[in-house]
């Protein structure tokens, strides 16, 4: 099963079960972070109770997604009564092309072509990230992007600031969790994400990697039940600058072609008690193979990032909206 968020200027949100080139409505719940909750304590699985609660009602999804709709996608997941209660991160170095892009960048920066840290951390990755069941692997590197306000959905820009370096797609993976009652972190599914850095900065210096990565992002549009589509993942991302393709590449995810476990990925995150606070959303991403800021593209005001993973439904597509006003002093006032 596959399920969407929507809204609509009169109708309000919505959650849809995705059918071919129609979705249909549920009658109760009207967000997804609802329907979780609803499943973990009536004890029942998700895609149940969504099933129970569909209607007959059909609406155009090719329209929705197309944008020539008065309904809205929205990011798959969120925290509707407060943002700042959905955590998003991301786990990186756990694919070995993004290792040799950021060793590449790394290196360069420091003239040296000695194995850097983030060549040495995907290593211990290999080495002992794929623990065995109710083991404990080696940890991975670890990143915060934001609260939900960062997150974008399906058509909307993601934002290369104006004290930015630039701006690059980084097709991934997304899990989405809720944290139950009792404290314990529930998946709820997965979703196709543009994790979106400023790789310029980054290149700058590697310790850089922090600021880095607090910028917008996206998710969607649906959301993915069954954990089994995660196993191995084939992608296409491409970048189009008007009616042309500037670059596409083909790539690869799901446990298969990583480093660490689904399992000790989630490990690490949740082993945290902030992590852990009943009624949290958190957003988490695992990590890219490919970008084309690797391939040395920069991208421009407008280009549109396109990514599609098999077995994940529709194209996730954004533009890039670059702030080009100087960057200017952020003053803070004394209230002494």
């Amino acid at each position: 099963m596959r399920l969407v968020q929507l809204c609509h200027p009169d109708h309000g949100r919505a959650v849809a079960v995705v059918d071919g080139a129609a979705l249909h409505p549920l009658r109760t719940h009207r967000t997804v972070r609802d329907l979780a909750r609803a499943a973990m304590r009536s004890g029942r699985g998700l895609a149940d109770v969504a099933r129970a609660d569909v209607e007959a009602t059909a609406l155009d999804y090719d329209a929705i997604h197309g944008g020539r709709s008065p309904w809205r996608l929205l990011p798959p997941i969120d925290h509707p009564d407060e943002s700042a209660r959905c955590l998003v991160t991301g786990t990186g170095l756990t694919h070995v092309a993004s290792a040799r892009q950021r060793q590449a960048m790394h290196a360069a920066a420091g003239a040296s072509t000695a194995p850097t840290d983030s060549m040495r951390m995907f290593e211990w990755g290999v080495a002992g990230g794929r623990p065995d069941s109710g083991s404990v692997g080696v940890q991975p590197e670890w990143f915060y992007k934001g609260t939900g306000d960062i997150l974008r959905a399906h058509g909307e820009p993601l934002d290369v600031p104006a004290f930015s370096g630039d701006g690059g797609e980084e097709a991934e993976i997304a899990g989405l969790y809720m944290v139950a009652d009792d404290g314990s972190p529930r998946r709820i599914g997965f979703a196709i994400g543009n994790e979106f850095s400023d790789h310029r900065m980054e290149t700058e210096n590697y310790l850089y990697l922090a600021p880095s990565k607090l910028r917008t992002c996206a998710l969607g549009p649906e959301l993915v039940l069954d954990a089994a589509c995660f196993a191995d993942v084939a992608a296409t991302v491409s970048i189009r600058r008007g009616d042309e393709t500037l670059w596409s590449s083909r790539v690869a995810t799901g446990e298969a072609n990583m480093s660490h476990s689904l399992a000790n990925l989630e490990h690490h995150h949740f082993k945290h008690a902030a992590h852990r606070r009943p009624g949290d959303v958190h957003v988490h991403f695992f990590g890219a193979d490919a970008f084309s800021f690797g391939a040395g593209v920069r991208l421009n005001d407008g280009d549109v990032m396109k990514v599609r993973f098999e077995g994940f439904g529709r194209t996730l597509s954004n533009p890039v909206g670059i702030d080009d006003a100087a960057d200017a002093a952020v003053a803070v006032t004394p209230l002494a």
